[in-house]
């Protein structure tokens, strides 16, 4: 399953390449933040248990909503269009009971916290914690974003969508 050719495979005479990595939290004073943002390893981010049953054949895909089965998760792709200034896209400002790994397939898209924002890239990884937070686009191009949802125990005062 390991190919060398891999960009993503190591070895002593090979360079891993690294992807950048922006996390959130609470902060210190229980304030949605931005707690990492540098180089990723390979794994971006681990969680210890999620029991998946992958035996049935059926699709489970479907429509987007904010709904999560308990233990459940979510993989999907979000297309990001240009914002109006002084909008943000989709649900505004929310916070989710998800643990949400996200990746800037293309385009750029800005990850806005309680206490400041960032911009991420084509090929930033986004791990967002629960925490509140919104998106812009202050780009001309729709930015597209792959995302995993898995339920989480609630942060902060929890989901504002359900």
């Amino acid at each position: 399953f390991c190919d060398s050719s891999s960009p993503l495979y190591s070895s002593a005479d090979q360079q891993v390449m690294t992807y950048r990595r922006i996390v959130t939290g609470l902060d210190a004073h229980g304030k949605s933040a931005v707690l990492i943002d540098g180089p990723s390893d390979v794994v971006a981010w681990a969680t210890a248990e999620v029991p998946v049953d992958n035996s049935g054949t059926a699709d489970t895909g479907g429509p987007f909503s904010f709904a999560m089965p308990a233990g459940g998760s979510k993989f999907l792709m979000i297309a990001f269009p240009p914002t109006p200034p002084g909008e943000l896209s989709g649900a505004g400002v929310h916070s989710t009971n998800t643990i949400d790994y996200l990746t800037v397939v293309s385009g750029e898209i800005v990850l806005i916290t309680e206490t400041g924002e960032v911009t991420c890239r084509a090929g930033d990884m986004i791990v967002d914690r629960g925490v509140l937070h919104g998106w812009r686009n202050d780009g001309a191009e729709t930015a597209l974003v792959s995302c995993v949802m898995i339920d989480a125990a609630p942060v902060g005062k929890g989901a504002t969508h359900t």
